[in-house]
């Protein structure tokens, strides 16, 4: 069988599949994002508020270690995702997945402080924060698997570029959303009530994300390993037995991408107003960097189908590492203008070390535990990556007096990064079908 359905009234279905893909996802990730910027904004006073009035760095530190602890139960949300969604298919587990992501989210806006429960209110926090993890490790592969085996041979980068896109569109939205309040409501105000705001908007969103992702098909691949009975009964143990290398360069692959990634998601946020700009300049700062992440991260997809996945993730991690010290050196002459320009800068190599990620992950792996494969390759990749990136960059912040060492740091990872990334044989064009 091809790998790809006949391109007969393929138009219609492709704007179909791409729209739901980029929907879901970008929802998704504003939910997890709008979380990574409110701890880096005000969940220090709200949920540490001990800690935050006798050592304030300390509960800074505190508050960017909860957008961590999500990620280390992200593992488990893709092993079971994994499993059913072989299983079941892909389209189950994204609803799943949504829905389990918004309730979370809407949950932390109508949560108590500390100065009203107590010590209920971060554990509280942490709890609705791992329900968005184990979320969010089902939600990415389910999303880059739709888009990638829908996609017609010589598209699949191009087409797997649009699930990533969620991730700058969703920090778009998150960030926009936190820029309009902010703007619009005084300091006090901001940290009484309005960020709570973002947090309840997700039942909108919620509603119109699971409207779209029912109009979608399942995937093609997916309905030829149904009629053929060819799903194994234990995908991870084959998973692990059949491709432990892959499942490891995939994560190390991820690793610089995802710790670069959230700098821009939460570090600069709290650098910002360490040197001087006000928080609105600052979020508006991460909007324009996001734009950038987007185009690039369309770009590299489509880039990644004429010159090969691996060169362009090369090209992404050799400008994320080039850029890093003169990014920083930027950053400190306090000018609002040349932050965001930084910030776009290296919006460049994190798009295209981004992009091609989802048609070269799933080239990765066989169709049976391709879904098992990639989500847990990528879940992997986010706690060595980005789980604690926040928390590493401030801590040598604090402790250096300086940004610098946090451009060695994401340095050091991006080479890692381009050495797995070199490992894998080119996958370009692979038969994706069952």
């Amino acid at each position: 069988m091809s790998d790809s359905p006949p391109r007969v009234s393929r138009t219609r279905d492709e704007r179909r599949l791409l729209a739901s893909t980029l929907v879901g996802t970008t929802i998704e990730w504003y939910d997890f994002f709008i979380y990574a910027q409110a701890a880096s904004l005000v969940f220090a006073p709200h949920f540490f508020a001990p800690l935050s009035q006798d050592a304030p760095g300390v509960a800074s530190l505190l508050s960017l270690a909860t957008i961590g602890i999500s990620f280390l139960f992200r593992p488990l949300g893709a092993v079971i995702a994994g499993r059913f969604g072989d299983r079941l298919g892909r389209k189950a587990m994204l609803v799943m997945t949504l829905i389990m992501m918004g309730s979370a989210t809407a949950l932390i806006g109508l949560l108590p402080t500390y100065a009203q429960i107590g010590v209920g209110a971060p554990i509280l926090l942490i709890v609705l924060r791992i329900v968005q993890g184990f979320s969010a490790g089902g939600e990415w592969g389910g999303a880059a698997l739709m888009a990638v085996e829908h996609a017609p041979r010589g598209k699949r980068g191009y087409f797997g570029a649009y699930p990533q896109t969620g991730v700058p569109l969703g920090l778009i939205l998150a960030t926009g959303v936190l820029w309009v309040i902010s703007s619009s409501t005084s300091e006090e105000q901001f940290n009484a009530w309005g960020w709570r705001i973002p947090f309840l908007l997700s039942v909108v969103l919620i509603v119109f994300g699971y409207l779209v992702r029912r109009l979608v098909e399942e995937s093609p691949v997916f309905q030829e390993m149904l009629e053929r009975k060819a799903h194994s009964s234990a995908p991870l143990s084959e998973l692990f037995r059949t491709n432990t290398r892959n499942v490891v360069l995939s994560a190390l692959i991820f690793v610089a991408n995802n710790a670069a990634g959230y700098l821009v998601i939460a570090y600069f946020l709290s650098y910002g107003k360490t040197l001087g700009l006000a928080r609105p300049t600052v979020l508006l700062a991460t909007i324009v960097g996001a734009v950038g992440w987007l185009v690039f991260t369309i770009y590299a997809g489509a880039l990644s189908d004429r010159i090969g996945r691996v060169r362009t993730f090369q090209i992404g991690y050799a400008a994320v590492f080039a850029w890093m010290l003169p990014m920083f050196l930027m950053m400190e002459t306090g000018s609002g203008v040349m932050f965001a320009l930084a910030i776009v800068v290296l919006s460049f190599g994190i798009g295209l070390s981004y992009g091609p990620m989802s048609a070269m992950y799933a080239e990765m792996f066989p169709a049976k535990v391709r879904y098992s494969g990639v989500s847990i390759g990528y879940a992997f990749g986010a706690i060595l990556g980005g789980a604690f990136a926040p928390t590493i960059a401030e801590a040598l912040t604090q402790a250096t007096g300086s940004a610098y060492a946090v451009g060695a740091y994401i340095m050091v990872l991006s080479v890692i990064s381009l050495l797995a990334a070199t490992a894998v044989r080119e996958p370009r064009d692979t038969d994706l079908s069952a």
